[in-house]
């Protein structure tokens, strides 16, 4: 494993839901990893905000690690979700919340 994957799985293991985003959860640098943001945080959810346009290693990394090639990129409990369009899809079916409750993660929204 190389050095950028070692610390990209360190992240990914810090906390349930980790977001790999444009920006800071506070202030998204992009629309996409606005709306990522905006879903969770309706949700209730916790999360931590990896910006990587603060280091072009993560950045190009994540996509190798990933093998999907936008940002941002939602992790549940170590096992990567999807990107923007999967996320919202995901929330307005009610499969993330459903997703979250299984994985232990409490929201503000039940499980449709």
């Amino acid at each position: 494993m190389t050095d950028v994957n070692s610390r990209i799985e360190t992240e990914i293991k810090s906390q349930d839901v980790v977001v790999f985003m444009k920006g800071t959860p506070q202030f998204p640098m992009c629309g996409f990893s606005g709306q990522v943001a905006q879903i969770l945080n309706y949700l209730g959810v916790p999360f931590k905000g990896v910006n990587v346009l603060e280091d072009m290693e993560i950045r190009e990394g994540i996509k190798a690690f990933s093998q999907w090639p936008t940002i941002p990129q939602v992790y549940v409990k170590g096992e990567f979700v999807g990107g923007c369009d999967i996320t919202r899809e995901m929330f307005q079916s009610g499969e993330l919340q459903q997703l979250l409750s299984e994985k232990g993660i409490a929201t503000n929204i039940a499980a449709a």
